[in-house]
């Protein structure tokens, strides 16, 4: 049985402010306004994000994961459109990433600057820094979702169409940007044309662990498809999310949080990773009726 008392003194007790903040509106009825206060100090100049708002990318500067989060935040606090408490760090986001935007139309997954400070290992700077669909889709995703027009939109989702099409094989983390963006781009007709083909790929590629109680760094059905009406949903049995479920409720671990399978590198992204997959652990569990 999941408590939604522990989870909160799990977080009291371990999270950051900003995540703190997210289960107080998420989950107790707390004012999302105070969510877009803490994010703010996480933005740059530049209105790019940084600041270790990543957790694994410990530097001030600006980078395209930060970013991509920082929109999943103001999404997930109502303040993503326009006339909301973070109009204006969208319009400095949009500003952000028209600057670093690649000549084929896409973003970068991580920018040189990642080196000048602290990072986890498997950060690594491409030497051409070309456009990736990891973050692109996902920051289009929160961005069409929301209804933001920009021309940066515009020249960006054209670069997702073009790399999706061309897709032959995925990663894990590229399937989840995919699927942001396809689940939530305007076109629903190309949108639907690309996922009989992506969707395939995803498990014939074994991108996702089956078995809920698969070692290591997995991937869950849950993650790619957390939500009754997620995409990808379709892909699995009712049975094998049912299965994901019951084991996502009961790894809540004694102290009332939720672990995550991926290499900590440094002492504090421990609890600061473990405060963010507690809350999405809890979010998957309520959207999914067993909260």
């Amino acid at each position: 049985m999941v408590s939604l008392d522990d989870a909160e003194e799990f977080l009291w007790l371990n999270a950051r402010l900003i995540d703190r903040l997210r289960f107080e509106h998420l989950f107790r009825g707390g004012d999302p306004t105070r969510v877009v206060t803490a994010l703010r100090p996480y933005r740059n100049p530049d209105g790019g994000f940084g600041n270790a708002l990543e957790p694994d990318l410990r530097g001030p500067h600006s980078q395209p994961v930060p970013v991509d989060l920082a929109l999943f935040l103001l999404d997930e606090a109502g303040a993503l459109g326009s006339d909301t408490t973070g109009s204006d760090l969208v319009r400095g986001i949009l500003d952000y990433l028209s600057s670093i935007t690649r000549p084929d139309g896409g973003v970068p997954f991580v920018l040189p600057s990642a080196l000048r400070s602290p990072h986890a290992p498997w950060w690594q700077v491409e030497e051409r820094l070309p456009g990736a669909l990891n973050p692109t889709g996902s920051l289009l995703g929160h961005l069409h979702k929301n209804g933001v027009r920009d021309a940066w939109i515009d020249r960006a989702t054209a670069f997702c169409w073009r790399g999706i099409e061309a897709l032959t094989q995925t990663s894990p983390y590229e399937v989840r940007a995919v699927l942001f963006f396809l689940e939530r781009v305007p076109d629903r007709e190309r949108a639907e044309q690309a996922w009989r083909t992506f969707g395939p790929m995803i498990l014939a590629g074994g991108h996702v662990a089956l078995d809920p109680q698969a070692d290591g760094e997995v991937t869950s059905p849950l993650a790619v498809a957390p939500r009754p009406a997620s995409l990808a949903r379709s892909l699995f049995s009712a049975e094998v999310i049912d299965s994901h479920l019951d084991a996502l409720a009961a790894a809540q671990q004694p102290d009332g949080g939720w672990g995550f399978t991926f290499a900590s590198w440094t002492p504090i992204t421990t609890p600061e990773w473990r405060g963010w997959a507690t809350i999405e652990a809890l979010v998957t569990l309520r959207d999914n009726g067993r909260l």
